[in-house]
């Protein structure tokens, strides 16, 4: 894709995140933020992705000289309750008991600086997800495998193992993973 010379930046430490640029075909610098995801009682999830991307957008956005910048930030909604990362492994194991045989939402928001015309947006994606029943030792398993500690929810669906788990999905695959990039790619273009 032509984007007029510009340089992209990714403001995130997920290896997920930069696989999925790459699928836009863009050249790209990565770099991490260091931001508390704080959680507040009560906020819609849509608003709590999206606040948090604006947030690592602030916080990264001096970094750059010339180009766009991309944060984002994923969350898994059950029942109105936001499952963020676990913070340990039976945290983990917590998390995807409480997600097996059940229907829960992935909530992704994204950020896009440019840093020539200073505009920005800020969007989400929703996806719902469907979790087939999984056994004790199903999820003992994939918790040992320590895959589940860095995400949202305490799984990935392009994981090996996280993949089996999931019967269907309504929505956008690539929002689960991290980046919706056709919504993504869409608003790319309306700022460059």
């Amino acid at each position: 894709m032509n984007f007029n010379g510009y340089t992209f930046y990714l403001a995130s430490a997920s290896p997920r995140r930069r696989k999925l640029l790459k699928l836009l075909n863009v050249k790209f610098k990565s770099f991490a933020v260091d931001l508390n995801e704080e959680l507040n009682d009560g906020e819609h999830p849509a608003s709590t992705v999206k606040r948090l991307a604006k947030e690592k957008m602030l916080l990264a956005k001096g970094k750059i000289k010339d180009g766009i910048l991309i944060t984002a930030d994923t969350i898994v909604v059950l029942n109105k309750k936001i499952l963020g990362k676990p913070k340990d492994a039976a945290e983990a194991k917590r998390m995807l008991k409480l997600l097996s045989g059940n229907q829960h939402h992935v909530y992704t928001g994204f950020a896009i600086f440019n840093s020539r015309t200073e505009k920005r947006i800020v969007d989400y994606e929703k996806t719902a997800v469907f979790f087939r029943e999984l056994s004790r030792t199903e999820i003992d398993e994939y918790v040992k495998t320590g895959s589940p500690l860095d995400k949202a929810g305490a799984y990935g669906i392009q994981d090996d193992y996280g993949a089996v788990f999931i019967r269907k999905i309504n929505g956008c695959y690539y929002n689960v993973v991290g980046l919706p990039l056709a919504k993504l790619y869409s608003r790319i273009k309306e700022i460059v």
